[in-house]
């Protein structure tokens, strides 16, 4: 997660953490116009794994769809932030924007790590884990799903696809 804006660290800490919910699949464009506006913004990332055309791409994702954090100091205007391209409301309590705990913001950007690739590539040489095939060495062909692998495995002579949870296959 960063944290980022035109104000100084010392002078960003002066204010409170507020929670901005942003209309859907907009958090991003809300950033960027709150951060024009000399805003400090916090929105949790995390790189996470899909598979787009059959093939397994990282992209980087909001930890929170639809929310990040704002830094505002104790005269702010928020108007300006409801105003703001991008942005729902401020998340508040009986009408009063509510402050999230500054530690909870300090918390999230030590936590949130984006996800490892994936140790194999085509061609790799791997060790089943599962029951069936326990001890047994195969070759890495491709993901099969998000979870799944397919490996090449010999078996009765014959090279044979088998497609496996990853969490049943580790690198030798």
């Amino acid at each position: 997660m960063n944290i980022r804006g035109a104000a100084s660290s010392s002078e960003s800490l002066a204010g409170a953490w507020y929670l901005v919910q942003c209309k859907s699949r907009q958090d991003h464009r809300a950033e960027e116009n709150l951060l024009r506006q000399g805003y400090v913004c916090a929105r949790p990332v995390c790189r996470r794994g899909r598979i787009v055309r059959g093939r397994r791409e990282y992209v980087q994702e909001s930890l929170f769809p639809g929310y990040l954090f704002i830094n505002l100091p104790a005269n702010a205007n928020w108007s300006s932030v409801r105003s703001t391209r991008g942005v729902v409301r401020l998340v508040s309590f009986g009408g009063m924007p509510l402050p999230v705990c500054a530690d909870l913001v300090t918390q999230l950007q030590a936590r949130v790590e984006p996800i490892e690739c994936l140790p194999f590539s085509s061609g790799d040489s791997v060790r089943i884990l599962d029951e069936g095939f326990a001890e047994l060495e195969a070759v890495f062909l491709t993901m099969d799903g998000e979870e799944r692998a397919i490996l090449l495995v010999d078996f009765l002579n014959r090279q044979q696809q088998v497609s496996l949870s990853l969490a049943k296959i580790s690198a030798l």
